[in-house]
C-alpha cells in the first residue's frame, strides 16, 4: 500500500464530505459504523469509497463493522461542533496526572535537565487536554441546555423535566465542581498553585532552555486559567439558568430556531406590511387629526418643588486624624475605624470607611502587622470587608 498524498486525502474529504457526516452522525449515534448502515450510505449516495476510507486509514475495521480513527472522528468534531459530552469523572482523571507530573517536577528539579524538560512538556500537554476536554463539554451542554429550552424534539413536559435532571446531575454540577476555585481539591485551584511555582522558576532558574520551557508553561497556564474561569462562568451564569427556565414552553422561539438553521428551505415570512399613504385621503386626515388633538387637551398641571438633596459629606481628615492620635496606640485600626464611623453616624458607610483608611499613610505613625493569618471582618451598609489586624502606634514608640 502506498502513502496517499496529504492533498489527495483532503480533496476526498472534501468531495466526500456529505458521505463521511453521514457516517460521523452515525458513529456518534450507535457507538460504530454497522456494515450494513455503511453499505446503505453508499448505495443512497451511489459512492462506492470503502477502499480509499481504509487506504487513507480514516476508518477501520472492526470485526464486520467500522469505526472512525481516532484523528479523523476529533477532526469532525471540531468541523461540526458536535463533541461527545465526557462524564466529568472522565475529566476528573487529569487531576491525578497532573499532580503526579507537577510533583516530580519539584522532587526532580536539581537533577538530569533532560528528564526535567520532558516532564514540563508532558505537563504542558497534560493540561492542555484537560482544557480542551471542559470547553469541548462546555459547548455541548450549552447546545443541549438551548435545545431543550427550545423543545426541538417536541417533549412533553416530564420528559422536559427528567432530561434537565439528568444533565444537572450527571454533568454540569459535577463538572462546576470540578472548576470551582474556592474548592481545596479541584484542579482549578491546583493549576493556580503550579502556576504560582512556575512563575518563580521561569525567573531564577539557571539553566536557560529550562527557563524558557517554564516561561511558555506559565504563559499558557495564565490563559488556561481565565479559560477555566470562563467556562466555570457560562456554567454558573448561563446553563443552569436555562435548564432552570425549561418550565417556559416557546412555540414562537422553538420555530424560529428551526428557522435559523435552515433558513434557505421554506421562504422568507412577510414580518412587515408596508402601505403608502397620501397627503389627500381620508385616513391621512383622520390620523393628523388624532395626532393634533392630543395637545389640545387643557388639563391642570401641578408643579412640585424638587426634593432638597441630602449635603455631601466631606472626609474632615485633620479632625479625625487628630482624634486617632488622641487614641493610640491601637490594636486594631480597621476596628478604630468602624467603631467611630458607628459612634458618629450610627452605621458604617462604605466610603467614609475607605476615607478613613488614608489615615494610615499619615506622617507620625508606625504600622505593624500583628498576623498574616489574623484577619476580621468589618460589615458596612453594602459588602462584608476581610481586613488585616493592624496596629498603630507613635513613630518610635512600641
Amino acid at each position: 500500500m502506498s502513502k496517499a498524498e496529504p492533498k489527495t486525502i483532503l480533496n476526498f474529504l472534501a468531495g466526500y464530505f456529505d458521505s463521511l457526516k453521514d457516517l460521523f452522525d452515525i458513529q456518534t449515534s450507535d457507538g460504530l459504523i454497522r456494515k450494513e448502515r455503511l453499505q446503505e450510505i453508499m448505495k443512497e449516495r451511489g459512492e462506492e469509497i470503502l477502499p480509499q476510507l481504509l487506504d487513507y486509514k480514516i476508518i477501520r475495521k472492526l470485526g464486520d463493522d467500522y469505526e472512525f480513527r481516532d484523528t479523523y472522528y476529533k477532526l469532525f468534531e471540531f468541523i461540526l461542533n458536535e463533541f461527545r459530552p465526557l462524564l466529568p469523572e472522565t475529566i476528573q482523571k487529569y487531576e491525578q496526572s497532573i499532580s503526579v507530573l507537577f510533583r516530580k517536577i519539584r522532587e526532580g528539579i536539581s537533577k538530569d535537565k533532560l528528564i526535567l524538560g520532558q516532564r514540563i512538556g508532558d505537563l504542558y500537554n497534560e493540561i492542555k487536554e484537560f482544557s480542551e476536554a471542559v470547553e469541548k463539554n462546555t459547548i455541548r451542554l450549552l447546545n443541549e441546555t438551548r435545545e431543550l429550552k427550545s423543545n426541538v424534539e417536541k417533549l412533553d413536559y416530564q420528559e422536559k423535566v427528567r432530561k434537565a435532571s439528568f444533565w444537572i446531575d450527571y454533568y454540569i454540577t459535577p463538572l462546576n465542581n470540578i472548576l470551582d476555585i474556592n474548592h481545596v481539591e479541584s484542579i482549578t485551584n491546583k493549576l493556580f498553585d503550579i502556576s504560582n511555582y512556575v512563575n518563580v522558576r521561569r525567573l531564577n532558574f539557571e539553566d536557560e532552555l529550562i527557563r524558557l520551557q517554564f516561561e511558555k508553561l506559565y504563559t499558557f497556564l495564565v490563559q488556561t486559567n481565565d479559560d477555566l474561569l470562563r467556562q466555570s462562568k457560562m456554567l454558573t451564569n448561563e446553563l443552569l439558568p436555562l435548564i432552570e427556565r425549561i418550565r417556559t414552553e416557546s412555540i414562537i422561539l422553538t420555530g424560529w430556531i428551526e428557522f435559523l438553521k435552515q433558513p434557505h428551505r421554506a421562504p422568507l415570512p412577510k414580518v412587515f406590511k408596508v402601505e403608502r399613504t397620501y397627503p389627500y385621503s381620508n385616513d391621512m386626515y383622520l390620523n393628523a387629526k388624532e395626532y393634533l388633538e392630543q395637545f389640545a387637551i387643557d388639563e391642570t398641571i401641578f408643579l412640585e418643588d424638587p426634593t432638597m438633596l441630602s449635603d455631601k459629606w466631606v472626609f474632615n481628615k485633620d479632625l479625625y486624624k487628630a482624634r486617632m492620635m488622641d487614641q493610640l496606640p491601637l490594636d486594631s485600626f480597621f476596628e478604630w475605624c468602624g467603631l467611630t464611623l458607628r459612634s458618629d453616624y450610627e452605621k458604617i458607610e462604605t466610603d467614609k470607611f475607605f476615607a478613613l483608611t488614608a489615615l494610615l499613610f499619615e506622617d507620625g505613625i508606625s504600622i505593624e502587622l500583628a498576623s498574616k493569618d489574623d484577619r476580621q471582618l468589618i460589615n458596612t451598609s453594602n459588602m462584608t470587608l476581610r481586613v488585616p489586624k493592624l496596629k498603630i502606634a507613635r513613630y518610635g514608640i512600641s
